[in-house]
């Protein structure tokens, strides 16, 4: 085989299992059946007479000759990326996708639109709410917000919003219990996204910082932090509520979150885009408003007494 005439396609397969140590997941990235990879792999395993992955299992490992092809490989797909995606951006005009978690876009995303589009009506917005974990290389996405550790090894990043919990009641039950100690005797609402969050912060962990001891036991579950919050705009209890999700719940009076006391998640949420990608005039003004819309959320800030250990 003539060495100019490289077998791109296959090349391709071999990048995607290398970086996934999976074929099926491979697979599913190149929208192909797993057979179909194994046979692109196969193509250049017989060109250069070597194994290029070793088979276990449930993964596959990379041979002593797949190490030494990879670096290539991998930097060269990288390229044409690159070179793909400037090429692309003229055609795409000032269409920006966005992904972000269904409860941010649904809660604080949404409610913010309406002014963005009326001051930026040459940019169109389309959003993906999903937790699905994305590669902004490789994937058609231009900004990604999610909550987690301040890790983006390699992309474009920022801390967008910390996350703060408190008490959080209609303005009815907050005259009805209006003292922490007084929530001893609130139906409290939990949910499940507490022990996701390190350390965990609920319940029990605001009882402690508030110097109440043990807190009480029982109370509807969640498994969504905004389910329990629509509970609580509805009367049906106290939630320790999220402020990023109750944002436009606290500045339009549903919700009131009375007491000073507020536990700090180590976790934050962040904007990322692919290397380069910040620097598209529609991304940077997308990006530009995001960090407005978070600062002037500061105000539900004052006077809190926040706690990072309990």
């Amino acid at each position: 085989m003539n060495p100019d005439n490289l077998p791109l396609t296959a090349l391709r397969a071999f990048e995607a299992a290398a970086r996934h140590r999976s074929f099926q997941s491979a697979a599913e990235e190149l929208h192909v059946t797993p057979a179909a990879l194994s046979f692109q792999i196969r193509q250049i395993e017989e060109i250069l007479g070597q194994p290029v992955f070793i088979r276990g299992h449930r993964s596959v490992s990379l041979s002593e000759t797949g190490q030494r092809l990879l670096p290539g490989v991998r930097d060269g797909m990288e390229s044409l990326r690159r070179a793909w995606r400037s090429a692309l951006r003229p055609s795409r005009g000032h269409l920006i996708n966005v992904t972000a978690g269904p409860a941010f876009t649904s809660k604080w995303l949404a409610p913010r639109l309406f002014a963005f589009a009326r001051a930026h009506t040459e940019i169109e917005l389309r959003f993906s709410a999903t937790f699905r974990l994305l590669d902004l290389r490789h994937d058609d996405m231009d900004v990604a917000i999610r909550f987690g550790p301040d890790r983006a090894e390699g992309l474009y990043s920022g801390v967008l919003l910390r996350e703060w919990l408190t008490p959080m009641m209609t303005p009815e039950l907050a005259a009805e219990f209006p003292t922490p100690e007084s929530l001893r005797h609130a139906p409290l609402l939990h949910h499940d996204e507490s022990p996701f969050m390190n350390p965990t912060i609920d319940w029990a962990g605001w009882f402690r910082a508030a110097g109440l001891g043990a807190a009480p036991s029982g109370g509807p579950q969640f498994s969504q932090a905004d389910h329990a919050l629509d509970a609580a705009i509805s009367g049906a209890g106290v939630a320790l509520g999220r402020h990023t999700l109750a944002s436009e719940a606290l500045r339009n009076g549903q919700l009131v979150a009375p007491f000073a006391l507020a536990l700090v998640a180590r976790e934050s949420y962040r904007y990322l885009c692919a290397p380069e990608a910040e620097s598209r005039a529609p991304v940077r003004t997308f990006l530009d408003w995001l960090q407005q819309e978070a600062a002037a959320m500061a105000e539900q800030e004052a006077d809190r007494d926040f706690r990072t250990k309990w």
